[in-house]
């Protein structure tokens, strides 16, 4: 959801429109994992074909860590239409009572609560796919870190993930939305390193987590540099690139990408099943 000054085809353009205009889906469940009033979560629950417990899906959702969630809610309730069990949280986000560190406070106490010990996906698109890979390397981080622990999601899915903070400084994404995260140049040298997985990695190679980045080459929303360099670092992530797809239509109910999404899924939780 950039709003900085760029260039687009009309391709990506279009594609923006349509998916961002979809019609927000309420959820049948609502809860809360904290006490702050953005500490709340939607749920779709889904059953298996035998009446057991679906595969259970936490979704993470974009917006250059400033927009609510509700645009994510009709691909949430798309995937419980497709057999799991879905779950939206929110979060304290930028430009309002988020930032660091109350957005990676809420994300580690989201992800730590939640599926209350069930294996799950951690699964985010963009922004939410930063949040996704950084909690999923939360093992690597100080042992005296608050954020630190050795209980991780079980796999992860990261849609066109922002997954380097630096290059996103660099390039103004979002008018500059990764220092608004960070709380200003000043502070970015002190608190990157905490919170950007790339940086997480260095030196690790792996965040022991099995995780899949599944992305368009169509995109032009986040760099596909972006990609690639996470790719190079983490040795055992496995690349998902879809020809001729862009960065929303990963979100989109019922599209090409969005069955992809559902395959990969699907793959990642097949050995909870059997």
């Amino acid at each position: 959801m950039s709003e900085t000054t760029r260039t687009i085809s009309e391709f990506a353009a279009e594609e923006e429109r349509r998916v961002l205009s979809l019609k927000p889906v309420l959820a049948p469940v609502h809860g809360k994992y904290g006490d702050h009033p953005h500490q709340v979560y939607d749920l779709w629950p889904a059953e298996n074909a035998d009446g057991s417990p679906a595969p259970l899906v936490m979704l993470l959702h974009g917006g250059y860590w400033r927009y609510d969630r509700m645009h994510l809610t009709p691909f949430a309730a798309y995937l419980a239409k497709h057999g799991f069990t879905t779950v939206l949280p929110g979060f304290r986000r930028s430009g309002g009572a988020g930032g660091y560190p109350m957005t990676f406070d809420d994300i580690a106490l989201a992800v730590d609560t939640i599926p209350e010990g069930r294996p799950f996906v951690l699964a985010g698109h963009c922004s939410g796919g930063h949040l996704a890979l950084w909690a999923a390397a939360r093992r690597l981080l100080p042992a005296d870190s608050p954020w630190f622990t050795k209980q991780l999601p079980s796999a992860v899915l990261a849609l066109a993930p922002l997954t380097d903070l630096t290059a996103t400084i660099r390039d103004g994404l979002s008018e500059d939305a990764a220092l608004q995260l960070l709380g200003g140049q000043g502070l970015v040298a002190e608190r990157l390193p905490l919170v950007d997985p790339l940086t997480l990695l260095r030196g690790a190679g792996t965040t022991g987590v099995p995780t899949v980045v599944l992305h368009g080459a169509a995109d032009e929303e986040v760099p596909l540099g972006q990609f690639a360099d996470y790719l190079a670092v983490h040795r055992d992530a496995e690349p998902v690139v879809l020809p001729g797809t862009g960065h929303y239509t990963l979100i989109e109910p019922g599209s090409e990408a969005s069955r992809s999404v559902i395959e990969v899924l699907a793959r990642l939780t097949r050995t909870w099943q059997e």
